[in-house]
Formats: C-alpha cells, sequence, structure tokens
C-alpha cells in the first residue's frame, strides 16, 4: 500500500520538475485541492530541493498516519534517521500546538509502524518564514529513539537535517523495506470511533500482530451471524466477551456502522464524548471539502449510530407494537443493564408506568422480537465492570432468553463461563436447548487499551484478588515498557504524568466517587465535570483533563482512556492482610461496608480507574494527617507498603 501521495529517492524528487510533482499531488488527493494548498506544496518543493541538493535517501509527500487520521507534510528516509517534517507556510513562530502536532507524528510512527521501531526518528517543525533559531541545539540521546521536536526556519532545514546526520551514526535504512512495513495501530475509543465513522474498517484500525487476537476475526464471526440470521429470517443473540481494554466497544461501533444498526450504551459519558468527537470531525472534514456543516446537523448525523440505552428504551416504550428500525442492536457492557427491582423502580418513579414487570434486558429482547422476520442483539459483555446498585449482570439476559424467548439462536464466548462475568450458574439452564453455538471468535482475550504492555489488566485483578507474588511476576514483565509508579506526594505524581506525556499524549487525575476525603489536596469528588471537555478538549483549556484540577470518577471514565493516568487511592479501599476493607464515607465519619453488592462495586471501582492508562501511571496514597481522624495515617500506609512490595516504583 502506498500511503503518499508522491514518493520517490531523493535524486528523483530532485530530477523531476515543480509541475511533475505538483500533479502527482494532487492526482492523488483524496479532496479537491485549493489554490493554497498548491501554494503550501509548491513553497515546500522549493524549500526542500534546497535542503536536499546533496542528500540521498527517499522522500514522501503527505504520508497517512491511518491511526491519527490525518497526514504527515513529508517524511524523510536518509542514513539511519527517518525524519518527520511539519510546515508551517506563513508563520513565524513556533506554536506549541504545532510541536505537540509533529512529536504526534514521530510518536505514532515509533509506537504502530514496525520498521520504525527501533529508528532514529526526528521530528521538524518548519515555520517558513521564522528567523533561524540559534544556536541549534541537536538534542540526540532519547530514550526511545524519538528527539524532542526540533524547530527549523527554511533557511536552516540542511543545517538541522545534516547536524542529525552527523550525530546519529547507525545502519542506513533500506526504503522497499520501510515502505512495505506493517503498520499496527492500537486506536484509542475516540480514534477508533472516528475512523469507523470515517469509512476506515475495523482491519485498517487495529493491530494484526500474532500476540494479540485479531479483532477482526471477532468482527467477521459476528458479521456472519448477521448475515445468516438476516438470509435464513432468524432471530439471534451474540454474547462477546473481553478483558479490560480489549477492544469490546471498538467491534459494537465496527457491527453498528457496518450493518446499518445502532450502538447503544447506558455509559452516559461515552456517548456524549463519542458522539461531540463524531461531530467534530464530520464538521472538520466537511470544512476541508471546502464546504459547512452546523453543530446542530452534525450531532443529528451522529445520533442515528450512537444512542443512550434507556433512551432506546424509552422509544420502545411509547411504540409499543412497533419494532425498532433497527435490525442490528449493539448493546456496550450489556452486564450493566438493569434489573427488574431497579427497571420497575425506575417505571413507576420517572416514568409514571406501575406495574412494570420486567428486567432491562427482557424488555430490550421483546423489542427486537417485534420484527416479524430478523433481528441480531450484540451483547458486549465485560468482566468485573459492574460498578453501580441495580445493575443485573449477565445473567439476567440469560434467564430472560431461557424463560421468554425459546425461538432465539443463542451464540456464546466459552469464556461466558469464568467466574467473573457472573454466568456460570444460569448457562446450565441452556444445556439441552437446541439453537446455542459457543463460539471461540466471540472472545477477546487481550488487552489492546496498552500497546506498550498487554498484561495490564491482569496484573490489576491480581493486585485487587491480593495474589501478590503472581501481581509481583506479572509487574516486573511489564515495567520495562508500561512505567508504573507510587508515591505520598499528589504534587509528584503531578510532575511524573507531565514529564512522560510526550506530544497531545493525554494525561489526567481519576479517583473513586467514594473517596471524599481528598479535599485537603483540592480533590471533591462530588464537582461536576463534563466528560466532553475533559477528555476532548486541549492543553489550554482548564476544563481538560490536562489541567490537573478537575478529576473523573469511575463512572465517568470507563470505557474511555487516557495514555497516562494517576489513580488517587483514598481511604474507600484499605489494604489488610485478611483482605481488602470497603468503607464508605457519610457525614463526618467512616462506615464499614457490609453488604455484598456494594464492596464488590468498590473493588470493580478500582479495577476500571487502575485499567485506564495507555502508556503508564502513577499512583497517589496519600499520607494521610494524624490530627485528622477522617485521614489517619494507618488508612493509607498499608495500602501504600502494599502496592510498593509488589513493585510500583517509589517516587
Amino acid at each position: 500500500m502506498n500511503r503518499a501521495y508522491y514518493s520517490d529517492t531523493i535524486h528523483g524528487f530532485l530530477r523531476n520538475s515543480d509541475t511533475e510533482i505538483l500533479g502527482t499531488l494532487t492526482k492523488n488527493s483524496d479532496f479537491t485541492v485549493e489554490q493554497a494548498q498548491r501554494d503550501a506544496w509548491l513553497e515546500e518543493i522549493a524549500i526542500l530541493r534546497s535542503a536536499l541538493r546533496a542528500t540521498e535517501g527517499a522522500i514522501y509527500f503527505e504520508y497517512s498516519i491511518p491511526r491519527m487520521g490525518r497526514r504527515i507534510d513529508v517524511v524523510l528516509l536518509i542514513g539511519s534517521v527517518v525524519f518527520v517534517l511539519e510546515f508551517k507556510v506563513g508563520e513565524e513562530n513556533f506554536a506549541a500546538h504545532a510541536i505537540d502536532q509533529v512529536w504526534d507524528y514521530a510518536l505514532d510512527l515509533k509506537n504502530f509502524h514496525e520498521p520504525s521501531h527501533d529508528c532514529r526518528i526526528a521530528p521538524v517543525l518548519v515555520a517558513t518564514k521564522a528567523p533561524a533559531p540559534h544556536p541549534l541545539v541537536i538534542p540526540v540521546q532519547s530514550a526511545d529513539g524519538v528527539l524532542p521536536p526540533l524547530r527549523s526556519s527554511a533557511q536552516q532545514l540542511e543545517e538541522t537535517v545534516n547536524e542529525v546526520l552527523r550525530l546519529a551514526a547507525g545502519t542506513p535504512l533500506e526504503r522497499t523495506q520501510w515502505e512495505t512495513g506493517r503498520y499496527s495501530p492500537t486506536p484509542t475509543i475516540i480514534e477508533a470511533a472516528l475512523a469507523l465513522y470515517g469509512g476506515h474498517s475495523v482491519h485498517e484500525i487495529s493491530r494484526s500482530d500474532a500476540s494479540a487476537i485479531n479483532l477482526s476475526r471477532t468482527s467477521d464471526s459476528i458479521s456472519s451471524i448477521i448475515d445468516t440470521s438476516k438470509q435464513r429470517g432468524e432471530k439471534s443473540i451474540c454474547f462477546v466477551t473481553g478483558v479490560p481494554g480489549a477492544g469490546k466497544t471498538l467491534v459494537g461501533l465496527n457491527m453498528g456502522a457496518r450493518h446499518i444498526g445502532v450502538f447503544l450504551s447506558g455509559n452516559g459519558p461515552l456517548v456524549e464524548v463519542l458522539r461531540e468527537a463524531l461531530a467534530r470531525d464530520r464538521i472538520q472534514r466537511e470544512k476541508a471539502r471546502g464546504g459547512k456543516l452546523k453543530k446542530g446537523e452534525a450531532l443529528r448525523e451522529v445520533k442515528a449510530l450512537i444512542q443512550n440505552v434507556h433512551h432506546f428504551r424509552d422509544e420502545c416504550l411509547r411504540d409499543a407494537d412497533r419494532a425498532p428500525i433497527e435490525h442490528v442492536v449493539v448493546f456496550d457492557e450489556a452486564q450493566r443493564a438493569w434489573n427488574l427491582e431497579q427497571t420497575s423502580n425506575f417505571m413507576r418513579r420517572r416514568k409514571g408506568v406501575p406495574n412494570f414487570n420486567d428486567s432491562e434486558p427482557r424488555f430490550l429482547i421483546s423489542c427486537l422480537d417485534r420484527h416479524a422476520d430478523w433481528a441480531v442483539i450484540v451483547c458486549l459483555v465485560g468482566g468485573g465492570q459492574e460498578i453501580n446498585t441495580g445493575e443485573a449482570g449477565i445473567s439476567a439476559w440469560i434467564e430472560s432468553l431461557s424463560q421468554s424467548f425459546p425461538d432465539w439462536h443463542i451464540y456464546i464466548s466459552p469464556h461466558l463461563t469464568d467466574s467473573e462475568y457472573g454466568a456460570g450458574r444460569v448457562l446450565s439452564a441452556l444445556g439441552a436447548r437446541p439453537k446455542v453455538v459457543y463460539e471461540s471468535d466471540l472472545h477477546l482475550g487481550v488487552s489492546m487499551r496498552s500497546f506498550r504492555a498487554e498484561n495490564v489488566s491482569l496484573l490489576v485483578k491480581q493486585l485487587l484478588d491480593l495474589e501478590a507474588e503472581d501481581a509481583r511476576k506479572t509487574l516486573h514483565n511489564v515495567s520495562s515498557n508500561y512505567p508504573m509508579a507510587v508515591t505520598r506526594d499528589l504534587r509528584k505524581a503531578k510532575q511524573w504524568l507531565r514529564d512522560h506525556a510526550r506530544g497531545s499524549e493525554r494525561y489526567g487525575m481519576v479517583v473513586s466517587s467514594e473517596a471524599q476525603r481528598l479535599k485537603p489536596y483540592a480533590i471533591d469528588v462530588k464537582t461536576p465535570v463534563d466528560p466532553v471537555h475533559w477528555f476532548l478538549d486541549g492543553k489550554e483549556d482548564v476544563r481538560s483533563s490536562y489541567y490537573l484540577e478537575d478529576v473523573t470518577t469511575e463512572f465517568q471514565v470507563q470505557g474511555l482512556e487516557l495514555d497516562w493516568a494517576c489513580v488517587t487511592w483514598d481511604a474507600d479501599l484499605r489494604y489488610a492482610r485478611q483482605g481488602w476493607q470497603h468503607w464508605s464515607f457519610c457525614g463526618d465519619r467512616w462506615n464499614r461496608i457490609n453488604k455484598a453488592d456494594r464492596r464488590n462495586y468498590l473493588k470493580n471501582a478500582y479495577r476500571v480507574l487502575l485499567t485506564r492508562a495507555r502508556q503508564g501511571m502513577v499512583v497517589v496514597v496519600p499520607p494521610g494527617d494524624a490530627n485528622d481522624s477522617t485521614r489517619s495515617p494507618e488508612f493509607y500506609d498499608p495500602t501504600f507498603e502494599y502496592l510498593r512490595a509488589v513493585g510500583f516504583a517509589p517516587i
């Protein structure tokens, strides 16, 4: 696959005319090329002719970055170095956002383009009208071979390239090998949603290496079930399991987009963030084509794909005899659907519907059962993700099928019997039922959230299950690529995040919703946070995660992710040799949590928080205060020592 609009040896580039190069760029462009873009390309060509006149290598204009849905202005392969050039034509200054942009491009190649994994990568921001920065400083030392962004004027570009080459010895890169190398992205859920909504397939935006279960296999398996159900006029339900960060939501979004279905989630923040991200991207793509799209119109388009499950339920309740428009419905985190008691109480109190006698799973299946021909429900099931009162667990879906829908075909991940999914007991009720198929491709067993260390979810499970020795071994295996630290000082933790994040890598603080004694550190879990601003806005916005002022809890962050996370651990979950102690703060004191389900919710809250980071995390366990009975050091010290004993690096 040719990822560039124009590519050649540098010798060939210097020999070709401006007209030939511009013609190739224009011909291969995805959009209508306006005069401003032609002028920019011509200026870049002129600058590069001068800078590369005595250089050998390869050159690529408008090189595609699939994960980010953007293109690098120019990539150069010279000697042992990959140069990533971002031109700001007509600019006199080196803006912070432009520095982050070129750094992001370099990091993307480093992390996801296999031939670039072991290369020296030099990101260069070229502000064409800027005075030359003096003296020229080339920081050739970097932990992973990606240099901090270099600033260059048009006149200084030749000197910049030559100085990097002088200081970076190594085996010259082989052009064909680099061009044909595999690109294996691991997108964030937001990036994945943007790519899928923009017309890419899950095959293009997911990894395909042998160490990870290929998301495309699961998508293809579900698609086959959908196609078969449609052809035969059958009603089917699929249960897809996966560890935290394995890509269940990505599979669900892919099915919704691919089969003109709807992606439903009871996770309000996830729905809000994805809708806003898609709408913003839709507006930008329309603008790039020379058009104009209003925000309201963009949001209306997006809402057809992504909906709140409760709104879908209410619509089906209003049209009690009518089947929904969609034949394919995906339920994200299906185990979080409400049980009979929670649904009945809500319907009575909020909807004025007395005597409602269905659990949410049973009612939702009944809505799709209204279709006269065919329908498919895809249930995405997370293990250990129940974090709120009234969540039915996956057993309510199985019970509903057993009791009320004998004709439905059931396709089940074999891992649904695992303890963390809580369905083992009720699955036995399906033993004698026909039309039940166990399909191995419906399980995603490897976390894709952390592309640096895929066993983070295993580590967190071992940590929370108090399997200290196993956790210690797992952490030892992953910590070289996935930094994990622990500290008593929130200030140091914030600086740790800033030091580790590069470019626009997103970082932020997450805490348990029960963490009510962090107020002395200016952390108030009762203060409302807008997840749209927190997850999507930039470093200049005080409402964004970057400012490290607002925090999100497990309710806002579930299903979403950060590159780097700070988990601040309060006295609600306390380590003790006999097991975790579970507490809730009410009034002026901590009270023990005795109900098993509430203890499980609290444990799962920390499971969610500890699996949000893609690249690394720091945990803050405050020192407490001997003069404050609600923050006694004895509430915190054992937890800190436990984490340190497991292997979290103290700072």
